[in-house]
């Protein structure tokens, strides 16, 4: 099996594919020489560059490299070429297994604004909006749906090339911007628009799907803890959904992905306001937050995914009650304190946790350069526990026993998010991060210096096991300050 992706996905399928007795080929760039999914494969191959265009993006190495290693089939991962259908149909031109929908699939689900429509006409509710607009149309458009809108990439995903227009003035200008960030990072620049809700929330769907027809809805996500529209926490079952509002939900999953053809471990993603909901789209990968799935039902997704992909069938015979709750936050290398924007460096140390009811999906290693070139997710906590209130208080627990040196992380928000109120009501919405924003203004405060000192000094004895200079309470006490300041 070939790996095309890097960081903790990568490590989490080298992991599954360990598990079912396969060979797992890993691929890198130069930033990545000494990275965790590196060492974990059971053979490595370079990559010609760092940028993503000539590493991890690069179809023509990745297919040379998979024959170079006979390998059977690749696997994608999420991000890079997960949803694209010319490298699924250059996978199936070279003889491999691509573990992902079909090329056709991909390609439907690659065009939002198709798939819009696709699963509209299977009867699930859709917002107000378009398909593909040129800009002589955007004008009338704009007025036909009405402000606010949001204008989406066509070709996008993972949050990017989406502009939110309060008014008919901004249009023309966020549209331009749009179609430049769409262009940049898919290489398509169509644009469609589509009605906003403000105070929504993020809910979405896992599906799962085989050859044979069969579609299962595995449960609900909630993943309205989001900022520029990439998620930060997700968390199922969601909280708050009455059983109808839940059991309409996971049907509309499912004809919807029967509409699409759809074959595979995906998603089906709804904003949810009040008592009812609407599609915003289909992701045709595994998601960053699969985890929370698999810890309440019990299923393996990628091994899911490697048997459908190896023409087999779903292992599953039923749509799974779910047991318990689990929460993700996602740990990435960005500053919560200066906007989120994105910290490099090379790590120097970490301390990952454990105890019960506690996965770490990681790819953290001290040395590790964290760079511009890729996403900055590092790692993801996830708790699980017999309710949410169990499952947020060992997220909690778990939070503050982890440390990172070298990089800024999300480590200190994710602690004020788990103890804010409106979180802990689960009246939250995809509006909840300016609450972080309105109380913590961007810069540092007094005394960083001593604190992450401290703090490093921490991370070095457990490391070494020599005990350090300050009493072990007040040693606590200083990384703890060090967390809530968002220091390294």
């Amino acid at each position: 099996m070939l790996v095309a992706n890097r960081g903790e996905i990568a490590v989490r399928v080298i992991r599954a594919c360990r598990d079912l007795g396969l060979r797992a080929v890993a691929v890198f760039s130069p930033a990545d020489r000494g990275a965790a999914h590196v060492t974990m494969a059971d053979e490595a191959h370079a990559l010609p560059g760092d940028v993503p265009a000539e590493s991890y993006l690069n179809i023509a190495a990745l297919i040379q490299i998979a024959r170079a290693a006979r390998a059977a089939a690749v696997h994608p991962g999420y991000g890079f070429l997960a949803e694209n259908a010319v490298f699924a149909r250059a996978c199936e031109r070279a003889g491999l297994a691509f573990v992902g929908p079909p090329a056709d699939v991909l390609a439907i689900c690659g065009d939002k604004a198709r798939t819009r429509e696709r699963v509209a006409a299977a009867g699930v509710p859709v917002l107000p909006g378009t398909g593909t607009v040129r800009d002589d149309a955007l004008v009338a458009e704009a007025a036909r749906i009405g402000v606010p809108l949001l204008i989406k990439a066509a070709g996008g995903g993972g949050g990017k090339g989406i502009h939110l227009v309060r008014t008919e003035a901004d249009l023309l200008e966020a549209a331009r911007i749009a179609r430049g960030e769409a262009q940049a990072a898919f290489g398509d620049d169509r644009i469609y628009l589509e009605r906003w809700l403000p105070g929504a929330r993020h809910v979405e769907v896992q599906v799962l799907a085989d050859r044979t027809g069969r579609v299962l809805a595995l449960g609900e996500r909630d993943c309205s803890v989001q900022r520029r529209h990439q998620k930060l926490i997700e968390e199922t079952p969601a909280p708050g959904l009455d059983a109808d509002l839940r059991r309409r939900m996971l049907e509309a999953a499912v004809a919807g992905a029967k509409a699409i053809g759809y074959v595979g471990v995906g998603t089906v993603e709804f904003l949810v306001d009040a008592r009812t909901f609407f599609f915003l789209e289909v992701n045709a990968r595994l998601q960053v937050e699969h985890p929370v799935t698999e810890l309440v039902t019990g299923i393996d997704l990628v091994a899911e995914q490697l048997r459908i992909a190896g023409g087999g069938e779903m292992s599953v015979a039923d749509a799974p009650v779910p047991r318990g709750h689990a929460i993700e936050c996602r740990i990435s290398a960005e500053d919560p304190h200066e906007g989120f924007l994105p910290s490099v460096g090379r790590i120097e140390d970490v301390v990952e946790p454990g105890g019960p009811g506690v996965r770490v999906d990681s790819a953290i290693v001290p040395g590790l350069e964290v760079t511009r070139h890729y996403d900055p997710l590092l790692a993801k906590v996830i708790t699980w526990g017999p309710s949410r209130e169990v499952a947020i208080a060992r997220m909690r627990r778990a939070l503050e026993e982890m440390a990172v040196a070298g990089v800024a992380t999300t480590i200190p928000f994710h602690l004020w998010a788990l103890g804010d109120a409106e979180f802990a009501a689960a009246a939250h919405t995809t509006a909840f991060v300016t609450r972080w924003e309105a109380s913590h203004p961007q810069g540092r405060h007094e005394g960083e210096a001593i604190i992450a000192a401290a703090a490093f000094a921490h991370l070095q004895a457990q490391r070494t096991g020599r005990p350090t200079v300050q009493p072990p309470t007040a040693t606590r006490l200083w990384v703890r300050a060090a967390r809530e300041e968002g220091m390294r």
